[in-house]
């Protein structure tokens, strides 16, 4: 029965029984993937960490983010106009420094998830607080696909979160 249903295959095993065990049929992709997939949850931290700790940087210093303008609107909505932008600046920047840092060594990865979370929930809030300068004619503006671009951030820092609760 073996010698009429598969002897291509038969033969082959014969010839090159090393042929037969998964882990030598596995192509260099493959083995690329495996090492890559137990690595995949670092790597989008890190990458999101190294992001965040650059956009930080940029408001700490005065017009060194191309964010700012929007960002000093969205903080002055949010804060009812009760913090100036010469304080909500330097602590928007520190923060998001903060969490870049806890994101690159994974130190404090937890509290750093959640102030990560509360703070993309402030970002995408300034859809609504801010829609002549998010929205035109309901399509978004530069600074709405700005915001809009974090989602990807959203959906990396999920991954990492369902990553860091399951351990």
């Amino acid at each position: 029965m073996l010698l009429t249903s598969h002897p291509r295959r038969l033969l082959r095993d014969r010839l090159l029984p090393a042929v037969r065990t998964p882990s030598a049929r596995r192509t260099a992709t493959q083995r690329a993937a495996e090492h890559y997939r137990a690595r995949s949850t670092a790597v989008l931290r890190i990458s999101v960490g190294a992001l965040y700790c650059w956009f930080g940087v940029l408001k700490l210093f005065p017009a060194g983010s191309p964010a700012e303008e929007i960002a000093a609107a969205a903080m002055k909505e949010l804060t009812g106009g009760q913090l100036p932008t010469t304080v909500s600046m330097p602590l928007l920047g520190t923060a998001e420094t903060l969490i870049g840092l806890a994101l690159v060594t994974g130190l404090l990865l937890r509290p750093a998830l959640m102030l990560f979370f509360g703070h993309m929930t402030g970002v995408f809030v300034t859809l609504a607080l801010l829609p002549g300068q998010m929205w035109h004619h309901g399509m978004p503006t530069l600074e709405g696909q700005y915001v809009l671009k974090n989602l990807v951030l959203v959906a990396a820092c999920l991954a990492v979160a369902s990553d860091e609760l399951t351990r």
